[in-house]
């Protein structure tokens, strides 16, 4: 096997994905589709394997797709533009965070609510849940 060059099969191995996954990154513009030879098979760059390994880190991190495809079309030395980008989603993140204490508090008390509902007439969580709707 030639190091600079694989199949679409080789280089989803050697990045620890799937193919499907190589495709879908090609049609979302992550990374480019080599030009279909007349005989034979695609044949990928080696370094492509760096590119998908950093887009499933980035996913990893929370970023979406799109995000992802930002911060390669910003490329390498834009560190302040990068941190900027990663400042947001941490940002973003930590909202996320709060909001699910908060939830896990609220279920928290629905759940207590309902162990201490000794008739078992009308469960807390139900009416709570109703009551909420008609809000």
């Amino acid at each position: 096997m030639e190091k600079t060059k694989l199949t679409i099969g080789r280089l989803a191995a050697a990045a620890g994905v799937n193919i499907e996954t190589i495709r879908y990154y090609q049609r979302k513009g992550l990374i480019d589709e080599p030009e279909k030879p007349t005989h034979g098979f695609r044949y990928y760059p080696y370094e492509i394997i760096d590119r998908i390994k950093f887009i499933k880190r980035a996913q990893q991190l929370g970023f979406s797709l799109q995000e992802i495809s930002e911060l390669i079309s910003l490329g390498n030395g834009r560190c302040d533009d990068v941190r900027e980008h990663a400042e947001i989603k941490r940002d973003l993140i930590a909202k996320q965070i709060n909001d699910l204490q908060n939830l896990h508090e609220t279920l928290g008390a629905l759940i207590n609510n309902c162990k201490n509902n000794k008739d078992n007439a009308e469960c807390p969580i139900v009416m709570s849940l109703v009551s909420s709707n008609s809000e």
